[in-house]
């Protein structure tokens, strides 16, 4: 028996979702529990082609269907013949998560040069304005059910010395977010956030390979243990799912009590 089977988890069933940055990380935990509530999973990923096609493969395996395309946000063009592919192939698009991120430079703004500041925005904040515009373009007016959800950062309200391009397209992100949902309110299409603290992924390689380093940063968050990506999958599922139907605009933090505990001391 297959797995979504054997789990009976429909939350999702028949929903195509575009998950961008899949191929690893929490896009690629977002993907397979996506898929493991039904969902049709559409994999983009910008340069890990190998994790791509091994995540594919394995959902295959738990009879979930799914596709692969390779995508560069930052690319106006190329979102939007991905988007037309992936529409022409299943007719609709109903979920979009906007995984896909650059990590911060650790630059002072003085040494800062213009492409690391225009890296990290095009990607934070052009790309999902892209995809969003896009997957707003292709919808019809007579769609009943809509999600798009933005893989932020605590960092959306938290701020970190150099790191100003990181930082500052993040927060964007937030504005991003309200905005949008008050415009498609009408629409009953949602709009939310997701915003992560210290999660195990490449994005915090130094944490995962050095004890050390990761026991220090633990020592700032309250539960005292980074994030893990199934941390973020249900709040995920949840907000992709009809059960967050009246939740809009906001910005669920998943970051171990890490963003209120920075006052402490003061």
């Amino acid at each position: 028996m297959l797995i979504s089977e054997i789990l009976n988890m429909n939350k999702l069933k028949s929903r195509v979702a575009v998950v961008t940055g899949a191929d690893s990380g929490i896009g690629k935990a977002i993907a397979e529990a996506m898929g493991a509530e039904g969902a049709i999973v559409n994999i983009t990923y910008h340069s890990g082609a190998a994790d791509a096609e091994h995540l594919s493969r394995q959902l295959e395996e738990q009879g979930i269907q799914n596709s692969i395309w390779q995508l560069d946000v930052t690319r106006e063009q190329q979102v939007s013949e991905v988007f037309d592919q992936i529409f022409e192939r299943y007719g609709s698009i109903d979920i979009l998560v906007n995984n896909a991120g650059v990590n911060g430079s650790d630059t002072p703004l003085a040494e800062m040069s213009t492409e690391t500041f225009d890296q990290c925005i095009k990607t934070n904040l052009y790309g999902p304005f892209y995809c969003c515009r896009k997957y707003l373009q292709l919808r019809s007016p007579s769609s009943t059910f809509g999600k798009i959800i933005n893989i932020s950062s605590v960092h959306e309200h938290l701020a970190s010395a150099g790191n100003v391009n990181y930082n500052a397209s993040k927060a964007g992100l937030k504005g991003f977010c309200k905005s949008l949902a008050l415009e498609l309110a009408g629409r009953n299409i949602q709009v939310n956030n997701i915003a992560p603290g210290m999660i195990l992924t490449a994005m915090n390689e130094a944490a995962m390979n050095d004890d050390q380093i990761r026991n220090k940063m633990e020592e700032n968050i309250p539960m005292r243990r980074a994030g893990q990506t199934e941390d973020i999958k249900a709040a995920a599922v949840f907000l992709a799912s009809a059960d967050s139907n009246y939740i809009t605009g906001t910005t669920v933090i998943i970051d171990g009590g890490l963003s209120i505990h920075l006052g402490q001391g003061a």
